[in-house]
């Protein structure tokens, strides 16, 4: 995706011989630049604050090196939808047995639900920090006002605006240039990595990998792509349509590189900053919502809380919609049912509860006394333990010839697609394995 995907803002042919087209592609991707900020969500953001806080510069190389892993997951996820002209489940569904389905449905729903959840949360938790009242009531308040946008206004109508509110990450970017960063033990640790043998740092790094790597990600990449085939009438499921091939490749491997570029670079300096402000003060352990905001005050003083609070309720609202929609396409194309945002609630009746049940769910798990920090962590772990299984049948999925036609995946995404695979079944083992009884 871009992990959040814009739908607005497909780029214009790469490739159409005039300065005047890269102009052009230049301008339609910079709405798509500020979604790959986007996909820092508050789980994102509270996982890399925590890992800075509590392993200092340890993991900075992990954001390195997860870049090609994730760019190349995204590009595989889009593909499957646009060559087929159909999510991963229907996919899934039309391939293998049913057993299979609905054990990645099950492990999708639960994963999001528990990350909606957890998402929720944090923005009412953020926006504790500089409005009076309860938590409750704003976890009540932002749960419902998201729950109401997905389901009465297009989320391409809506989207645009709350971008805005995400561009407070690049705070984390000014901070760290603010107090002096980055120094040589910064540079040689993004560089060198120092993989501490335990549980903690495990749990840590399949976290972080989680929250970069995420399953619902898959299943939204894949699932708007084929939306896009059906809803636009020139476009067509590239193994029918196989000429649009080069152009569409082009769009989404552009889109892709470029969002996930601008992702890893914010949560790098999430993770640097609060290594540097959190860490090296001794605050190792980020259990409130104003610990992580501290991580800010450098640049922001006072005004700390408000910049991280944006950060979260902007991020948030982007992601809760794609999180509870990633389950509907996923339940809706297992069983068959009308699943699309496009259409309208009467249309796709029990799509749109799906969303609902979803959101509802997630915001009611905030009653059982979840502290809203750990569970944004915890979410991170279960999603990069989730992605293993996941990535594993897409990889088995793309090189099926009945599923891609000729579009078997080339080379380097074979290889890549099966690289990243690898490293989250070894981050899963690592921590399994180092778990103390």
């Amino acid at each position: 995706m871009s992990r959040i995907k814009d739908t607005a803002s497909t780029p214009a042919r790469p490739h159409d011989g005039s300065r005047f087209g890269i102009v052009r592609l230049l301008l339609a991707l910079g709405p798509g630049l500020i979604t790959g900020a986007a996909d820092d969500d508050p789980s994102g953001i509270a996982t890399y604050s925590q890992v800075g806080a509590k392993f200092g510069y340890g993991m900075l190389w992990v954001m390195p090196f997860s870049y090609p892993l994730m760019a190349v997951i995204q590009e595989i996820s889009a593909r499957i939808g646009r060559v087929t002209g159909a999510g991963i489940a229907a996919n899934i569904r039309r391939h293998y047995p049913k057993p299979i389905l609905y054990g990645m449905v099950s492990l999708l729903l639960v994963a999001n639900i528990f990350n909606l959840g957890a998402d929720i949360g944090a923005m009412g938790a953020a926006a504790k920090l500089f409005l009076p009242g309860p938590v409750w009531a704003y976890i009540l308040l932002l749960g419902g006002v998201s729950l109401l946008l997905q389901i009465a206004v297009p989320y391409t109508k809506y989207v645009p605006y709350l971008k805005w509110l995400t561009l407070a990450l690049f705070a984390y970017i000014a901070t760290a240039i603010v107090v002096g960063e980055p120094r040589w033990q910064a540079i040689r640790a993004t560089f060198w990595p120092s993989i501490r043998w335990n549980s903690d740092y495990f749990t840590a790094l399949i976290a972080v990998f989680g929250t970069t790597i995420s399953p619902y990600l898959f299943f939204w990449q894949a699932s708007e792509e084929a939306e896009d085939v059906g809803v636009n009438a020139k476009d067509k499921p590239l193994r029918q349509a196989p000429k649009q091939a080069p152009v569409q490749f082009e769009r989404i491997k552009v889109d892709t590189y470029i969002g996930m570029a601008f992702s890893n670079t914010v949560a790098f300096f999430i993770i640097l900053t609060a290594a540097v402000t959190l860490h090296t003060h001794g605050i190792l352990d980020i259990q409130t919502a104003d610990q992580a905001a501290k991580a800010l005050e450098p640049l922001a003083g006072r005004f700390a809380f408000l910049l991280f609070a944006a950060g979260i309720v902007g991020t948030g609202m982007l992601a809760v919609p794609v999180l509870a929609g990633s389950a509907a396409y996923a339940v809706g194309e297992a069983f068959q049912w009308t699943a699309s945002l496009e259409k309208k609630p009467r249309q796709a009746a029990r799509f749109y509860a799906t969303i609902g049940a979803a959101t509802v769910i997630g915001l009611v798990l905030n009653f059982i006394h979840l502290n809203p920090i750990k569970a944004l962590f915890w979410s991170a772990v279960l999603n990069g333990v989730v992605a293993v299984p996941v990535m594993s049948l897409m990889m088995v999925l793309t090189q099926n010839a009945k599923v891609m036609g000729k579009f078997i995946l080339p080379l380097y995404l074979r290889i890549g697609g099966w690289i990243a695979t690898a490293v989250m079944v070894i981050a899963s083992l690592g921590m399994i394995l180092t778990l103390r009884p």
